[in-house]
């Protein structure tokens, strides 16, 4: 069987509305309006939540598409090219059903995952610390048993959603490793309900970009949630992390090439009216090798950014290697075409008016979170030395 490097036409249907979407919903005027004032923008995501692009990959019989990475994929890569920022805001509702959908009980399912994919209810992930981010093994929430409840106490730091979630799902220690070496044993996740007594969530404000969406510090003070709130198996939550990281580094990966994608668009459109000494930018040799390079870094991180998602689809679980080698070199590509984006709108796109400002901004973003890019590095020259799990 020959590898297939075009959509089918399913696909290429999804990729046509996800655009039209994106194009007539993602204005102008709600872009610098939600970046500006740091506003996540409701309307939108219920327009978008309606058409089902949030809940693309997740199964019908909890109310979602049905399909699964490679079109997750299309419409986060679409989204983004048209506006990062709004292109997040409408997807990130979603932030964690993958754990429930592989862990999660029937009963969990239905009542959690149902609403998420109709747009009832938004949900996110609590992970990350003050002290415990690159190292997610040195968590120090702790959950304890009482009776038929588990009773949580911690802070969680830059959480997704956290002030705009109706649930969130929190790694906790559940129990205590017999030494430093096996602190990734022991922790478990639980779904907490934003509305729960001892749960508070204060929204982080002055971020660089992504500022249309949602983050949040996160403190929990005796929250009381009961026994079936736990996901999955008590204790292999760890693992259950490291699993989802590998799935959606993926994601992160299309949302980058998404942004080199409209950074380049926008760039090529400005050199080619843009004049300077008499003729336009474009007529530059060094602006046309720049642009060409890109050009190709872009196509490069595409092509990989595919692939990884398609060894989701073929062998039924991620690639870790080719999951960290998407999101760390799509990311940087991100950056990177952003970056020489801007440096040929000159002054021009030093000022917000502008959209590559905002590209630039939200870009940067992406070498940072699933895992900072030299955790991805990490993971890629373990696995070719072989010294995974060490």
């Amino acid at each position: 069987m020959p590898i297939s490097f075009q959509f089918t036409e399913e696909q290429e249907d999804i990729r046509r509305a996800a655009r039209e979407f994106a194009e007539k919903e993602f204005t102008p005027e709600l872009a610098r309006e939600c970046d500006r004032e740091e506003k996540f923008p409701f309307e939108l995501w219920k327009k978008c939540a309606k058409l089902g692009f949030h809940a693309v990959a997740i199964p019908e019989e909890y109310g979602g598409g049905g399909y699964g990475p490679i079109e997750q994929m299309i419409v986060m890569e679409e989204f983004s090219a048209v506006n990062p920022g709004l292109g997040l805001a409408c997807l990130i509702p979603t932030f964690g059903v993958e754990i429930l959908l592989l862990h999660g009980s029937e009963e969990q399912k239905e009542k959690y995952v149902t609403k998420v994919a109709k747009g009832d209810a938004i949900m996110g992930m609590a992970n990350t610390e003050p002290d415990a981010g690159s190292d997610a093994a040195s968590i120090k929430t702790r959950a304890v048993r009482d009776g038929d409840e588990w009773v949580l106490n911690g802070t969680k730091q830059f959480i997704s959603n956290g002030s705009i979630a109706d649930f969130i799902l929190v790694t906790a220690r559940t129990s205590e490793p017999k030494s430093f070496e096996e602190r990734h044993k022991g922790i478990s996740y639980f779904i907490v309900e934003t509305d729960r007594e001892g749960y508070k969530a204060t929204k982080i404000t002055g971020k660089m970009g992504i500022r249309a969406t949602d983050t949040a510090e996160v403190s929990l003070n005796n929250v009381r949630v009961p026994a079936e709130n736990l996901v999955g198996e008590e204790g292999k939550g760890f693992y259950y992390m490291m699993e989802f990281f590998d799935i959606t580094r993926v994601w992160v990966a299309a949302q980058a090439v998404g942004i080199a994608r409209g950074a380049l668009k926008l760039v090529v459109d400005y050199v080619k009216q843009r004049k300077a000494f008499g003729m336009p930018l474009a007529a530059f040799q060094y602006v046309q090798f720049k642009i060409a390079e890109l050009a190709t870094k872009i196509e490069a991180a595409r092509t990989l950014t595919y692939r990884a998602a398609a060894v989701q689809v073929e062998t039924g679980k991620p690639d870790n290697t080719l999951s960290a080698m998407a999101k760390w070199y799509a990311g940087e590509v991100a950056v990177e075409t952003c970056n020489w984006a801007l440096q040929f709108h000159g002054g021009y796109g030093y000022i917000d008016e502008y959209p590559i400002n905002q590209f630039y901004r939200d870009a940067k973003i992406t070498e940072i979170y699933e895992g900072a890019k030299e955790i991805e590095k990490l993971i890629i020259a373990r696995n070719i030395f072989g010294f995974k799990g060490r």
